[in-house]
């Protein structure tokens, strides 16, 4: 172990200061780290590096916005690099149907705001006790406060004080459910936000759960928000998740892909139903942050949305999927331990059962996680399995090799498999 003052996320302190999780430099679709291993990233970071690391031209357009403009902020002023940003944002999300982008700098910042956005929109039209928030069970919507709050997992949300009042959650493509919730409050329900796959799991809302998401939003008067902090910018096989969904949404959120990682950003993209309220009442929206909408963050997403489009990122995702599902399908016909797959596009889960047909436990889970970073590749723990979530510019080669090394972890998962350290559960 480093002596080392960082304190990491999500590590315990006796996991801390160990070279074999401190990444020290990353190219293409991999990472090197302290102890001198290089790793191929299933994970794509945290599923923001979409296109890879080290993309050049997102690189330069970073020097050049931090030489020619430091910090230029949107707080209470604006500045020419988000206001590229944002029209760059508009064109690709659909300026049909959304007119004005709201930047913030993380998911879980960024589900803070659109939160605050829906009780402000129906406080402008009279209706202020309208102040429920709905959400999925088994989502995650980030460890902020109000994020903490919408997320549907159980975290501790009560040992740290995490105010649920005004929160309900319910289950995933349960219609029945979702119905008698509003039949009892929907009358005082702001917003209906959801992750049109769900990250814990990858499980995708169903067409008909979608349907009546937008039927039950025109017979009450909720905002429908999609959640694509992970699911943007190609994830699931088109740029956006919701782009398909027969009633969009009335607001988008958007963050992990929008500048590849390259730096901290989220955006509200907003409706012309949510934007005409505000601005025919001329509301003054309270939310702010010192970081959000700065001239970096403009000139990232400029970039990003322009390397998209030269890549062809949106078709060549599709690609890698369709290369992903065939290798995953193969795996689970031949391995008695691989038991299925569930996930759309390059966002998928590989669900592992013991020999026995027991589920992994978390331990089981950090010790795959474990096997498979030995023979070469990092990927995600998930719920009785691992989740992948390859950049969108992988070549067939790339994921011939991770599931290689899948299998490879998995040969080693017995009965008898020795437990490893609680960092593994943070490897990818």
């Amino acid at each position: 172990m480093t002596t080392t003052a960082l304190w990491p996320y999500l590590v315990p302190p006796s996991g801390h200061g160990d070279d074999s999780i401190c990444a020290v430099s990353a190219s293409g679709h991999r990472v090197t780290f302290a102890d001198g291993s290089t790793r191929l990233d299933a994970d794509s970071g945290l599923w923001n590096v979409n296109l890879g690391y080290g993309n050049e031209r997102i690189a330069e357009a970073l020097a050049e916005a931090a030489r020619n403009a430091s910090y230029l902020g949107a707080f209470r002023f604006e500045n020419v690099y988000a206001r590229r940003a944002a029209d760059d944002l508009l064109r690709v999300s659909g300026p049909d149907h959304y007119s004005r982008v709201l930047f913030s700098t993380g998911g879980g910042v960024a589900n803070d705001a659109v939160m605050k956005l829906a009780r402000i929109f129906h406080a402008a039209q009279g209706v202020p006790n309208r102040n429920l928030i709905v959400s999925l069970r088994g989502s995650f919507h980030g460890l902020t406060f109000g994020g903490f709050a919408l997320t549907g997992e159980d975290l501790g949300q009560r040992v740290y004080g995490v105010d649920q009042r005004h929160i309900r959650h319910v289950s995933p493509n349960d219609t029945a459910e979702l119905g008698r919730l509003m039949t009892s409050l929907g009358h005082r329900v702001a917003a209906v936000i959801v992750e049109p796959v769900v990250g814990t799991g990858t499980v995708p809302l169903t067409e008909e759960y979608v349907a009546e998401l937008g039927r039950l939003r025109d017979d009450f008067g909720y905002l429908l928000v999609a959640d694509e902090v992970a699911t943007g910018f190609g994830r699931t096989g088109q740029y956006f998740a919701s782009e398909s969904w027969p009633g969009r949404p009335d607001v988008l959120v958007t963050s992990k892909g929008l500048t590849n990682g390259a730096c901290p950003a989220a955006a509200l993209v907003m409706s012309k139903r949510v934007t005409d309220v505000l601005e025919e009442t001329d509301t003054t929206f309270a939310h702010a942050e010192t970081q959000g909408g700065t001239a970096l963050v403009g000139a990232a997403v400029s970039a990003t949305i322009a390397e998209m489009e030269r890549l062809d990122a949106v078709a060549a995702g599709r690609d890698v999927a369709a290369w992903l599902q065939q290798g995953l399908a193969e795996l689970v016909e031949r391995h008695p331990l691989a038991h299925g797959t569930t996930g759309t596009g390059c966002f998928r889960t590989l669900h592992v059962r013991h020999a026995d047909g027991g589920e992994l436990s978390g331990q089981d889970v950090a010790t795959l996680v474990a096997r498979i970073r030995s023979a070469g590749a990092l990927v995600h723990p998930g719920p009785s399995g691992i989740q992948l979530v390859p950049a969108l510019t992988y070549s067939r080669d790339d994921v011939a090799e991770l599931l290689t090394c899948i299998e490879a972890g998995i040969d080693t998962l017995t009965p008898a498999t020795a437990t490893v350290p609680a960092t593994a559960t943070a490897t990818a």
